[in-house]
């Protein structure tokens, strides 16, 4: 049994975006947030709904000054029916406990997180976009809250999750991205937290995406940390290619986040019949096999984008053109497949979907 979720219904209910109004991406947030909080010696404790709003913390919050913070990322969609659609909740759950496992935070019940976003987002239901595309972002992030300077992990932590209705990542259509390698800054190191999403990651990644949009490049191409010749990530998404037919993606080596739609390509390829490689892949691979015709797609994979295709990378002073710039037929069909199961427009052959 799960313990019960109070609720407090909002009296001031805030302003929901009509119908064709632009969703810019975190700007509106639904009228509820949920919360619950740990005492070390307790547990997790007072799980509850209530109106969203600002929370309390004193400037001495541990979080603040020691970086104790961590995040998960999934939607909820509006099916053709009027139904809910939750995609792969679980192991969106499954993923925050082993990042608050890195972190030394204590670790969280994935199936009644999984419940307390249904209930979250049934209470909500209408902040859910129905336009083509549109979706409902579901933000659950955990941070220390102690109060108290010195350095070690919090005995208290809060656990939210937040609603947020979002347009759609390709208004116009699918445009491949242009890709700049970064090869001065890493990511992330075998040993550290690079296969979490922890709050840190991400601001240690800001100053290359800096640079990489001053030179008028979309995304940052991550390299290892160690001799930085073995491709990790994309920006905040993992990176695929189709080398000779097969599909190709670096390993989960430590310092790599092990992607909810990263797997989905990977077991969707598989029930596809196309063979798959998890393994090192250096960038001078990827050159080669750029200059020879051998590479014919690359494309991130994450929550926001699903399927984000590379049609430009350069690397140093080598640049590629990948597919003549266009989205290629793999790429395609994985993000019709993925989209159109997560929408309720496509049958769910594989399990992903949970109903709200």
């Amino acid at each position: 049994m799960f313990p019960t979720i109070q609720v407090t219904k909002t009296t001031q209910p805030r302003k929901r975006p009509v119908p064709g109004e632009t969703l810019p991406f975190g700007v509106f947030f639904s009228d509820h947030m949920f919360s619950m909080d740990y005492v070390e010696g307790q547990g997790w404790m007072n799980p509850r709904i209530e109106p969203f709003g600002p929370i309390q913390l004193e400037p001495t919050a541990m979080v603040f000054h020691y970086g104790q913070a961590v995040f998960e990322g999934l939607k909820a969609y509006r099916c053709p029916d009027g139904s809910i659609n939750l995609f792969r909740p679980l192991l969106n759950f499954k993923r925050l406990n082993r990042s608050d496992e890195r972190l030394v935070i204590p670790a969280l019940d994935p199936e009644f997180c999984v419940q307390a976003t249904i209930e979250l987002v049934r209470m909500d239901k209408d902040w859910i976009p129905t336009g083509e595309g549109e979706s409902l972002y579901i933000r659950p992030f955990v941070f220390a809250t102690d109060q108290f300077l010195g350095v070690r992990p919090s005995k208290t932590y809060r656990f939210m999750i937040l609603l947020s209705p979002s347009g759609a990542y390709y208004p116009q259509g699918i445009d491949p991205v242009k890709i700049y390698v970064e090869d001065r800054y890493v990511r992330a190191v075998r040993g550290g937290t690079g296969y979490t999403k922890c709050a840190g990651n991400y601001a240690a990644s800001l100053i290359a995406q800096d640079i990489a949009h001053k030179k008028g490049y979309v995304q940052v191409l991550w390299l290892d940390g160690v001799e930085q010749k073995y491709i990790e990530e994309v920006g905040s998404m993992n990176i695929l290619f189709v080398i000779d037919g097969k599909l190709v993606t670096p390993e989960l080596n430590g310092s790599i986040l092990p992607g909810i739609t990263r797997q989905s390509c990977i077991e969707l390829a598989e029930s596809l019949g196309i063979r798959v490689e998890e393994r090192k892949v250096s960038i001078d691979e990827i050159i080669d096999a750029g200059k020879s015709g051998r590479l014919t797609e690359a494309f991130g994979s994450g929550t926001a984008a699903v399927i984000s295709p590379v049609g430009q990378l350069k690397y140093g002073d080598t640049e590629i053109i990948i597919n003549n710039n266009q989205i290629g037929p793999v790429s395609r069909l994985f993000y019709d497949t993925i989209t159109g199961v997560q929408s309720g427009k496509l049958e769910d052959k594989l399990g992903w979907i949970v109903k709200v």
